[in-house]
């Protein structure tokens, strides 16, 4: 297993690939019909040209926020805000860290999270932290954050816009 930056172009179709399992998992895995219909919808074309030209900006202000687990073609990700964005949350953000499920279990996730940390390490920050947002209905990566030492920090809350 190979874990190297993200290469726009090249990897837009594999990246995309895996956010829509991420976000689908994430919809089915940690709420009832209504969560998973709800990630479902937002999963459109449009939202999926959004997104990778977010992550392209991202990426164009740091070739490394973006690192891709590769096996003969990627499988996971770790998707860490750059540094200007640190101020989100007074932080460095781990946005995404997704690994399909048939690499679970096989090191894969602990190395991305190894690669997100040393990323993050080296960012000028206003607080020495990695944050992440979990559902807490996500009792597969409530463990694996426990495992690498989060703990709670805060408590994001959220409302519907008009």
């Amino acid at each position: 297993m190979e874990l190297r930056p993200y290469e726009p172009g090249a990897d837009e179709d594999d990246l995309w690939t895996l956010k829509r399992a991420f976000e689908r998992g994430l919809g089915a895995g940690t709420g009832g019909e209504e969560k998973e219909a709800l990630y479902e919808a937002k999963l459109t074309p449009a939202y999926r040209e959004r997104y990778l030209d977010w992550v392209g900006r991202c990426v164009a202000t740091d070739p490394r926020c973006v690192t891709v687990a590769d096996d003969d073609a990627p499988v996971g990700y770790a998707f860490v805000l750059p540094e200007r964005l640190a101020m989100i949350w007074d932080a460095a953000v781990l946005n995404e860290l997704y690994v399909a499920p048939e690499h679970r279990g096989t090191g894969v996730a602990d190395d991305l999270m190894d690669a997100a940390c040393a990323l993050a390490s080296e960012q000028d920050l206003p607080l020495d932290r990695l944050v992440l947002d979990v559902d807490p209905e996500n009792a597969r990566a409530r463990a694996f954050y426990d495992r690498h030492d989060f703990e709670p920090w805060g408590e994001m809350v959220a409302r519907p816009l008009p």
